[in-house]
């Protein structure tokens, strides 16, 4: 395994690495002014801005990283070219040396990972953007997995989110549509608090136990957490057998499998937004297992959310008012209420207003979200990626969206990552749910 050193912890070496990435999103933005539009030049534009924003993450690793990997979980709020450059975060984090280990294992318990567990495999088998995995034998548990965190990783976090709003600002000045200030800061804020969270792995190790007492259904495996060997930097967890997605489908799955696969997704992510109120909000392919007989094995609960009683039910009656038909007279005042409930819009938003300017803009993605619902049985292996929101929509959008609640970015991760997983898969899912209620044949 390659060495790599801690994450550049100095606000001197990583402000540097920010303000060269900024520098060269303006000259990226003159050299394609010069240039011929087209739809592929502003393609090309959209994945060179990313190329460099993620070349500067991953200079300064640490939470950086994992900032991407939130940010590109988020539909419409950064161009589609940007977002997917972001996405390689998932699968690209360094490896952590050996003495930086024994070192984390020193701090936390005061003695090497030798004289924790009866074996412990120096190299892991598994990385993530603030973190590393490593098999152990532990007596009376058997095989575990141990999570070991980056040194110096909660000191960057609070940094790290100045330097992204700074790049942020950059991406600003150039001809790519972004959201209201307003909007981007809220979700700047959300990943900030989702951070600082996440990098406690006794929080985690919480959010393990109860997520396995009271979400485990039938083809979902949850690992419970082995206190005595956790600390704030370390967590000790059951090892779930499974493969990755891309590895299980290089096996190549029948349909069915796939299809048992994806109703197990569905029907766990369904009973944790609608019926717990607390949802997984980093669901990345990175943090699911398959089994060949289609059971998932979930990961990494340090990036959970609880979503309150009222914006469920606001969240409910906009998508029972989105599954109207477009012609019902009652549809477009419905989604209205529930949005202004939810203090997404100005309440003094007339109904004309919202069908005449607010409606348009927010129509692909609205349809995009509800397509799963419309049919008894979904076959997400004809699912398109989430819409691109167009520059004018995005504006009319800024005139609109007071603020994000603050549940809503973990909620959109939630649900976009859901479906990413659903379309990979190709699976083909009973959607129904008795919560949500139209008019449609389907009779929901």
């Amino acid at each position: 395994m390659a060495r790599t050193e801690p994450p550049r912890t100095g606000r001197l070496a990583r402000g540097t690495i920010t303000g060269i990435a900024a520098a060269r999103i303006g000259m990226a933005q003159l050299g394609h002014r010069v240039r011929t539009p087209s739809a592929q030049a502003q393609a090309d534009h959209e994945a060179a801005l990313g190329r460099i924003l993620f070349g500067a993450l991953g200079q300064l690793r640490g939470s950086a990283l994992k900032v991407s990997q939130l940010l590109s979980m988020h539909p419409g709020l950064l161009p589609d070219g940007v977002r997917q450059e972001l996405a390689r975060a998932h699968h690209q984090a360094p490896p952590l040396n050996r003495a930086l280990v024994g070192r984390v294992f020193r701090q936390a318990f005061g003695q090497e990972p030798e004289a924790l567990f009866e074996h412990f495999e120096p190299t892991a088998f598994a990385a993530a953007s603030l973190g590393q995995v490593h098999r152990a034998q532990l007596a009376s548990h058997g095989t575990v997995a141990v999570k070991v965190q980056y040194p110096g990783i909660a000191a960057t976090i609070t940094s790290d989110m100045q330097l992204m709003r700074a790049a942020l600002r950059a991406l600003a000045h150039t001809d790519m549509p972004l959201p209201a200030n307003t909007v981007v800061d809220s979700v700047m804020t959300e990943i900030e608090a989702t951070l600082l969270r996440e990098v406690d792995y006794l929080l985690e190790a919480e959010q393990l136990q109860w997520f396995a007492q009271h979400a485990a259904l039938p083809g979902v495996v949850l690992a419970q957490p082995i206190l005595s060997h956790t600390r704030a930097q370390v967590l000790t967890q059951q090892f779930l057998p499974g493969q990755h997605l891309k590895d299980w489908l290089a096996s190549q799955p029948t349909q069915a499998q796939r299809d048992r696969a994806g109703q197990h997704l569905w029907d766990w992510f369904m009973h944790c937004l609608f019926v717990l109120g607390r949802v997984h909000a980093d669901p990345h392919p990175g943090n699911f297992l398959f089994a060949p007989d289609g059971t998932v094995g979930v990961l990494d609960f340090g990036c959970t959310r609880s979503l309150s009683e009222h914006f469920r039910t606001q969240v409910t009656k906009a998508w029972s008012a989105l599954l109207r038909p477009p012609t019902d007279p009652q549809r477009d005042a419905l989604v209205l209420q529930a949005y202004q409930a939810l203090g997404l819009v100005n309440a003094s938003l007339t109904v004309p207003a919202y069908t005449a300017e607010l409606a348009p803009a927010l129509a692909d993605m609205q349809a995009w979200q509800m397509e799963p619902f419309t049919q008894p049985i979904f076959d997400f292996g004809v699912k398109t990626p989430p819409p691109i929101t167009a520059g004018r929509h995005q504006r009319m959008l800024g005139e609109h969206l007071v603020q994000v609640p603050g549940e809503m970015p973990a909620f959109e991760r939630m649900w976009m990552g859901l479906m990413h997983l659903l379309t990979g898969l190709g699976a083909r899912v009973r959607t129904h749910h008795p919560l949500l209620h139209s008019t449609t044949p389907q009779g929901h």
